[in-house]
């Protein structure tokens, strides 16, 4: 589609909340419409742009472009962008946005995308230095953030393992701001699939604990790293922890009892990543 045909009719309504084409894309809000369509929704002007650019790589779709006649205006670099990689442009009414977000404050301006999760099979590969790995992580947020974090500190791949939540969720997308298009990302149920494959690339296994005897001071970070993350009430199973290379727990200096799970995989990947480039690599 050419640039041209992404252009509004002149004159042409905003659509509503009625319009067929925002009701389908409504329906992109829960989980089973997103497995089914491949599409899910990328809200706020930091995701569309992160989006766009994906897409501009060849690494993904962006099939159309939600935009309030405000949001139009804020964001008119984002549109030509758009325009010129031939993605069609929809202008839809205030309520329209509202039904599109799952945020109080709609930003008004929302793409519908491929989803962006890598087959399992293809995401590991050889070269990788620091992954992720999230067990069973059930809140959005979190899994969001993590992604976030991991993508700031130039992580090449994020697992989400077990029951973890969908990186492709509203909340979680809001919170990745955008690094969700970043790195690979990738789905699998089997925990020790995961785990096992990190191992089958060359990577470490390393297990954020709270009880562990090692603390992350006392590691040296000559190897590729796979970190591992667990659920954000009740941690890592068991069975986990006896599969990986091994455990470490953050040193608490105050009186808090813990960290939560985006600030405990901060920490630890960070003080990984730093320790990796203060050698050079």
């Amino acid at each position: 589609m050419t640039g041209r045909s992404a252009l509004p009719r002149p004159g042409a309504e905003p659509f509503t909340e009625r319009t067929p084409r925002v009701v389908a894309a409504r329906k992109l809000t829960r989980r089973s419409e997103r497995e089914k369509a491949r599409r899910f929704l990328a809200e706020g002007a930091n995701a569309v742009e992160a989006a766009l650019g994906h897409a501009r790589e060849g690494d993904g779709t962006v099939y159309e472009l939600f935009v309030t006649p405000r949001a139009a205006e804020q964001h008119e670099p984002l549109l030509a962008i758009a325009r010129e990689a031939g993605v069609p442009i929809s202008r839809i009414t205030d309520r329209a946005a509202e039904g599109l977000s799952e945020t109080v404050t709609p930003q008004g301006i929302v793409a519908v995308c491929a989803l962006v999760d890598r087959p399992f099979g293809t995401a590991l590969g050889p070269d990788a230095k620091l992954v992720v790995v999230l067990v069973d992580v059930s809140d959005p947020g979190n899994a969001g953030t993590v992604i976030r974090v991991a993508d700031a500190a130039g992580a090449d791949v994020v697992v989400l393992a077990g029951d973890s939540v969908d990186p492709h969720n509203g909340k979680c997308v809001r919170a990745a701001a955008g690094s969700l298009f970043h790195l690979a990302i990738t789905r699998v149920r089997d925990v020790h699939a995961a785990l096992a494959a990190c191992a089958a690339a060359g990577l470490r296994t390393l297990a954020a604990h709270g009880y562990a005897e090692t603390e992350l001071d006392q590691v040296v970070f000559d190897t590729p790293v796979a970190w591992v993350f667990g659920n954000e009430a009740h941690g890592l199973p068991g069975d986990v922890l006896d599969a990986v290379d091994e455990a470490v727990r953050i040193p608490l200096y105050g009186k808090a009892e813990s960290l939560n799970l985006a600030t405990a995989a901060a920490v630890c990947v960070y003080t990984n990543a730093m320790a990796v480039r203060s050698r050079g690599e």
